[in-house]
């Protein structure tokens, strides 16, 4: 069979999955499934209010021609960017996926339609909700992520490591667990689809639809097929790295930020760090 043929039934065969797939495998949120993934985060995490974990995994690719250095990016490979929300049982909940490997995470984020419907209130988040125990201000349904990312009242970041006090470093203990489910369920989809193990021999929009196949067979695969889990063990750390500080925090996002780190600090939202209880590499 020649080169030509298999590539067409390459292409052929993840249009399909991803045409059948994606309205099971990958459906717009409801306002119930927000509530369920947060509980998710509140029992595994200990972070309430939590809709999600968000992060960019660099997919390896051959580098498409005429392309200058629009996919290379600061691991010194050429890619395409799978930007994701995640739930607490791996599974994608949104993704965006093809932006250039050169592009920072905060950008991509940006330009996404994630953002967009979150901006515009198009994804059916819950209404703020007081956290657990607390007599405090409603607080916002919230995603975790790095410090890639820009601050906002709905995505929630670390605080700069520089000058923390116990507060803020207590913050940035209690999301760390949250965000790190994202970083595994990229890990379990790089280990169980050999594809991404090496650089993708295709066009860009042939990677594309690569990437969209595996991100709902891998729903699937976590839906009717995993225990829970030790495919996600060892995969928490394999992507961490230095990552700028980007976009200004809005005021609106600091006060959200400050509202959690007050909650953590208090007798209803605190517990000993040395306890932390179902981190995401004990599922």
């Amino acid at each position: 069979m020649g080169t030509s043929t298999i590539a067409g039934i390459v292409r052929a065969t993840c249009a399909t999955i991803w045409m059948w797939l994606r309205a099971a495998m990958l459906p717009p949120p409801t306002r119930q499934q927000w509530l369920q993934i947060a509980r998710g985060f509140l029992e595994r995490a200990q972070f309430p209010n939590c809709i999600g974990a968000l992060d960019g995994k660099h997919i390896r690719v051959k580098k498409p021609p005429n392309s200058g250095s629009r996919f290379y990016n600061y691991k010194q490979y050429f890619s395409v960017v799978l930007l994701a929300l995640v739930d607490t049982n791996y599974r994608f909940v949104i993704v965006d996926i093809g932006a250039y490997g050169s592009s920072a995470d905060a950008g991509i984020f940006r330009a996404s339609r994630m953002s967009r419907w979150l901006q515009s209130n198009q994804l059916d988040i819950p209404q703020p909700a007081c956290l657990p125990g607390s007599a405090g201000p409603p607080a916002p349904f919230v995603i975790a992520g790095d410090e890639g990312f820009a601050l906002s009242p709905h995505l929630m970041r670390p605080y700069p490591r520089r000058g923390l006090d116990d507060k803020r470093r207590h913050f940035n203990y209690r999301l760390s667990p949250a965000r790190r489910f994202v970083e595994c369920a990229f890990g379990i989809l790089a280990s169980k689809w050999r594809v991404f193990h090496s650089a993708i021999q295709l066009a860009p929009q042939n990677v594309n639809n690569v990437i969209k196949a595996c991100v709902v067979l891998h729903n699937y695969v976590r839906m009717y097929e995993a225990c829970q889990d030790e495919d996600a063990l060892a995969f928490s750390t394999q992507d961490q790295r230095e990552v700028p500080q980007l976009g200004r925090a809005g005021s609106a996002g600091l006060r959200v930020r400050e509202l959690f780190a007050d909650y953590f600090s208090s007798p209803a939202g605190s517990f000993p760090l040395a306890s932390q209880q179902s981190s995401p590499e004990e599922p």
